[in-house]
């Protein structure tokens, strides 16, 4: 095959950041992609209608031209009204929940899981049919804070069994295990998961522009996503946590935790897909399953890609993406709408 064709591709984790650099990147996204899912935790977070108004207007703003929805969320708090939650319900796709200080603005989230605390926000959720998306990770040793979290999927699953609940940016065979095990369990896979284990990342020269949170895992762990991701797992969907960062926060002491892949998105999945002999199914990982989990109907967009080289930049504005300087196998030839 030299040629495929994706429909409505959609990232269903996606941040596109604040000011500048929402100008530089979201255009990027919106190139080739019908539609994403916009993560909330800017400073401040995005918590009302308001904010997110002006958020989606900046977002629309940034992308010009290109035919783009931004699927917009809220930033999760406990103490939500349930009036307040009907009153949003149509203009929101899901809430994301953070744990406090897990990862890059997340200190205003979720300290404890304390589900009776939690209770009045997901069940209105719940009642009104609100997805909630988590990123599940403990305080714990870095290599077992996902693995750690999964008993609390499990006793949201099982308090709220009519509340979908997405596992982002999941890592391990662990959380692959429990996604067949609770009918309201969801789950985005990342590109970059599907690559890299921890051995790239600081198996030999640190790779800043690889450091993410989740931090990549084991082969094994790597395995299982790959598995579930090249079947089309029906609960399983693209969502690329591509998070950028100027190049000087990430090649410093304290660096930045992110992996900058929306520009490479596509182009890099057909690679791998090609690879594994599973391009029969990108089509459902990249859009397919996400309209079906979601609900969502984006809009019309063919994207074309040849089997033509694609030379990553260097830098995007002052981000650096992955594979900067090298070249995949597949690039995008056309738009159509």
């Amino acid at each position: 095959m030299t040629e495929i064709v994706l429909n409505e591709p959609l990232d269903m984790h996606l941040h596109l950041r604040d000011g500048k650099m929402l100008q530089s990147v979201a255009p990027l996204s919106a190139y080739s992609f019908s539609g994403g899912l916009i993560m909330p935790n800017l400073i401040p977070p995005i918590t009302d209608i308001d904010m997110l108004h002006s958020y989606r207007d900046r977002i629309k703003q940034a992308i010009g031209d290109e035919k783009f929805l931004p699927y917009m969320t809220l930033f999760f708090k406990s103490n939500y009204d349930r009036d307040f939650l009907a009153s949003v319900s149509d203009e929101i796709t899901a809430i994301k929940l953070y744990p406090a200080g897990i990862t890059t603005n997340s200190e205003g989230g979720v300290q404890g899981f304390d589900i009776d605390e939690l209770s009045p926000t997901l069940g209105a959720m719940s009642d009104l049919g609100i997805p909630l998306c988590i990123h599940g990770e403990s305080s714990g040793f870095v290599m077992d804070r996902e693995k750690e979290f999964i008993p609390i999927y499990e006793s949201l699953a099982r308090a709220f069994p009519n509340l979908k609940i997405v596992m982002e940016h999941i890592t391990t065979a662990n959380s692959v295990e429990a996604l067949d095990r609770y009918e309201n369990l969801y789950a985005t896979i990342t590109l970059h998961h599907l690559l890299i284990t921890l051995d790239d990342v600081a198996g030999g020269m640190l790779q800043p522009h690889l450091f993410c949170k989740p931090i990549a895992k084991r082969p094994e762990d790597r395995e299982a996503l790959r598995r579930v991701a090249f079947e089309a797992h029906p609960k399983v969907m693209f969502g690329s946590d591509s998070a950028p960062h100027p190049q000087n926060a990430k090649e410093a002491p304290g660096c930045a935790a992110g992996v900058f892949t929306a520009p490479i998105a596509l182009p890099a999945l057909v690679t791998l897909f090609e690879e594994y002999g599973a391009l029969d199914n990108l089509q459902r990982f990249v859009s397919d399953n996400a309209k079906a989990i979601y609900g969502i109907n984006p809009p019309t967009k063919a994207v074309t890609l040849t089997k033509e080289l694609m030379k990553v930049p260097q830098k995007y504005g002052e981000v650096v993406p992955m594979y900067a300087g090298e070249e995949l196998s597949w690039s995008i030839s056309s738009i159509n709408y």
